[in-house]
């Protein structure tokens, strides 16, 4: 599943090449997503200019006048840009095109979404999937006092806090288990158990670790790509725990990378340096 870097990456690739760009038309192949998208779309949406494009946790936001759209990746979906006329791969269920070049959304098990909110809506802020989702991570809001607070009524683990999405966004499955490996907090431990210090760590750590994925193209485990087609580094150049079970701390040089399930998610620690 993409997660947040891996959507702010695509995020600035959309902006770079379709703001600013008229919209021709949309294709829908396929409509039976996670949440059946609307057969009128292209009638909205047919001949618009793309103001500007955002991204909101893991949503995709492009910007028109008249409204945004939403899409989500889903579990598999990936979003490339395509020449015109090139050949169409299993499972490009939707394709927006443009002047010169089109952009494909591949989804094989269709658990995304693409949904359309109308300007009379009101804002994007108070749409049901948008507004009870948790700071951005970069945001500076997102500090020691902020989580300290947040965790304070938590009695789940941290690991299951962080993964919530309610306090802040971003810190998926893979970037959880590293954010608490630097910040040397065992994944187990409860949430309102963490002390100030432990709050202000992490909350340093969440930032930077997210900055990384970013700049090294994002978590490539499975299918992650970005639209030009190129596959991330994160994992291969900066993990220290995440799918390293049974290696050996790159920090102690001691024990060995242990694995857990935690709500049925796998979850990577070094059971020496988090406590």
């Amino acid at each position: 599943m993409p997660e947040l870097p891996e959507v702010e990456i695509i995020k600035k690739e959309l902006d770079n090449k379709i703001t600013n760009k008229q919209l021709k038309k949309i294709v829908i192949r396929e409509s039976r997503f996670r949440w059946p998208v609307r057969e009128d779309l292209n009638k909205i949406l047919e001949n618009k200019l793309v103001i500007s494009c955002s991204r909101r946790g893991k949503y995709l936001l492009i910007h028109f006048e008249h409204g945004i759209q939403l899409i989500h990746l889903g579990m598999s979906g990936s979003l490339k840009f395509s020449e015109k006329n090139n050949v169409l791969a299993k499972h490009d269920h939707i394709e927006w095109f443009f002047e010169n070049f089109s952009l494909r959304l591949n989804d094989p098990r269709r658990f995304g979404a693409v949904i359309w909110h109308p300007k009379q809506n009101g804002s994007i802020d108070e749409h049901p999937l948008i507004k009870n989702l948790g700071l951005e991570p970069f945001s500076k809001e997102l500090n020691g006092q902020y989580l300290f607070n947040q965790f304070q009524k938590r009695s789940c683990s941290i690991k299951q806090a962080l993964l919530s999405g309610k306090i802040v966004v971003g810190t998926g499955n893979i970037y959880a288990s590293e954010s608490l490996f630097k910040a040397q907090i065992n994944p187990m431990k409860i949430a309102k158990m963490l002390s100030f210090k432990e709050c202000e760590l992490l909350a340093n750590t969440i930032k930077s670790i997210l900055y990384i994925a970013i700049e090294s193209g994002g978590s490539s485990l499975k299918n992650f790509a970005n639209t030009n087609g190129v596959s991330g580094k994160y994992i291969e150049q900066y993990a220290c725990v995440y799918n390293k079970e049974g290696e050996k701390c790159v920090v102690c040089n001691e024990n060995y990378i242990l694995k857990i399930s935690q709500n049925k998610r796998s979850t990577y620690y070094c059971p020496k340096c988090q406590k």
